[in-house]
């Protein structure tokens, strides 16, 4: 046995480090006994972000994307649907708080949804609008006014008792007028959550460009003509 030892030392193989010299993973093991990367458990702070999701218009959508977000435990800070420039489509904008890793998740898990088209996560720079109304008690209509006209808010009705304003800005404002609104006595309030559209003439998710377009020469926008493309300014790859 030995001498067979021997012989087999003589023969050329792999190259590599001895067992001894093997790295050996640090990570610990998960209830299932499977190594856990350590980089996989690191701590991530938290953040609010958006995500605009173009989904095709039909019944169910947002049923499929609240199992969702109920089986994967999301952070959703809001959710808001509704009809887009394409009968078939609808946009579905999600305020979501979480890690980084966690935004990649949803963002990944939305994609999987059959009806779902495309989706995105929006920049900061991105036009995000939130509308509330308020009632609050009506014996300072004056005062209530002021506050309205200084929050950009529409005062749609006063009674005897109450008086009922909408604010429509950036989230953040909204919070920033229902704490001022505060000093008269909210009674009541409801807020929409965010929607959101990508600034300037850069598209919100990746498939609307293609489809506005097949959409419009098709003649299937009453009203909507190519405009974008015969009118815009020239560019230097026009020259």
């Amino acid at each position: 046995m030995s001498r067979n030892r021997e012989a087999g030392s003589d023969r050329k193989g792999l190259h590599g480090p001895t067992p001894e010299e093997r790295p050996r993973p640090s990570g610990r093991r998960s209830n299932q006994g499977v190594r856990v990367d350590p980089d996989a458990e690191a701590s991530h702070d938290p953040r609010r972000t958006t995500i605009s999701a173009l989904v095709k218009h039909e019944p169910g959508v947002l049923a499929a994307v609240a199992g969702l977000v109920s089986r994967r435990q999301f952070n959703i800070a809001s959710l808001t649907v509704g009809e887009t420039t394409n009968p078939e489509t609808a946009r579905l904008t999600l305020v979501v708080e979480e890690p980084e890793p966690g935004v990649r998740q949803v963002e990944k898990q939305l994609q999987k949804l059959v009806p779902v088209i495309s989706v995105r996560e929006l920049g900061r720079d991105s036009i995000r609008r939130e509308l509330v109304l308020l009632k609050v008690h009506g014996d300072r209509p004056a005062e209530v006014q002021a506050v309205a006209e200084m929050h950009d808010g529409t005062v749609l009705d006063v009674g005897p008792w109450t008086i009922t304003v909408e604010v429509t800005c950036e989230p953040t404002k909204v919070d920033d007028a229902i704490d001022a609104f505060r000093q008269f006595g909210i009674r009541e309030l409801t807020r929409t959550g965010s929607t959101a559209l990508a600034r300037g003439d850069e598209w919100t998710t990746d498939a609307e460009e293609a489809r506005y377009e097949r959409m419009t020469d098709a003649g299937e926008y009453p009203g909507h003509t190519n405009s974008e493309t015969t009118t815009r300014p020239p560019t230097h790859a026009d020259d």
